[in-house]
């Protein structure tokens, strides 16, 4: 992901900056233990699923956890709180983004949880915390900047994720910004790049709510849901998964 911020030429920022939430509950994890490489988010959250996993912090199979792609057709998509921003509010206008949604249930209570290991608000964040203040849904109404939500179920994002980095060289070959140390995500049928396929989202690509619900489970590239169903989305889902 980049900031487009100085590309865009405007800021679409509202003046009045969002209250700054209170801590949850429970005490934030510390977001330094997990691997990030700024601007490589797609990659972040593909390991913080995986540590999810193996520190006992999610189900074993992962069936909690859903990777989200936040972008839209213009790639300009603003959230707050983001460690990279310049401004107090944390505003950044990204290309695209990539956080984790853990499903938690409860005897009936929704206690869903956002990973972002680029945001400054609490690690974990409550869901619906997140929502209101870093993403303040509806706040562009249709405009360009309205955003949609590719949203993919842990295990089929592990198995079938992929990338090679080139989105992140120039038209020479030059890195646009370092790269992880590590490897190069390659997915279970051999595939070496296919982060375009996940980023690229309209809203022609939103289907009807109900049948979201049960699709996400078995689309590789999961399902495509804008501003307005983003929390119904989520408490739609079931106690436990398939």
């Amino acid at each position: 992901m980049a900031d487009d911020g100085a590309a865009a030429g405007v800021d679409p920022s509202p003046s009045s900056p969002p209250i700054h939430p209170a801590a949850p509950d429970n005490p934030p994890i510390d977001a330094a233990s997990f691997t990030h490489t700024p601007y490589y988010c797609e990659e972040n959250v593909y390991l913080l699923c995986k540590e999810l996993i193996r520190a006992g912090l999610a189900d074993p199979a992962g069936n909690d956890l859903y990777a989200v792609f936040i972008s839209n057709e213009e790639k300009k998509i603003p959230l707050w709180y983001q460690k990279a921003s310049r401004t107090n509010d944390g505003f950044v206008l990204w290309d695209y983004h990539v956080i984790c949604i853990q499903s938690r249930r409860n005897k009936g209570d929704v206690l869903d949880l956002v990973w972002d290991l680029d945001s400054s608000l609490p690690f974990p964040s409550p869901f619906l915390q997140y929502v209101a203040d870093a993403i303040q849904p509806l706040a562009f109404g249709d405009s360009i900047y309205a955003r949609l939500f590719r949203v993919v179920h842990g295990p089929v994002f592990l198995r079938s994720f992929a990338s090679d980095r080139s989105h992140m060289k120039d038209p020479v070959g030059n890195w646009i910004e370092l790269p992880p140390k590590y490897e190069p995500i390659v997915a279970e049928d051999g595939s070496t790049n296919n982060l375009n396929e996940y980023i690229a989202m309209t809203n022609n690509d939103v289907g009807d709510l109900e049948s979201m619900v049960n699709d996400v489970y078995h689309k590789k590239h999961g399902v495509v849901i804008n501003e307005t169903l983003l929390p119904m989305f989520f408490s739609r889902l079931p106690e436990w998964h398939p």
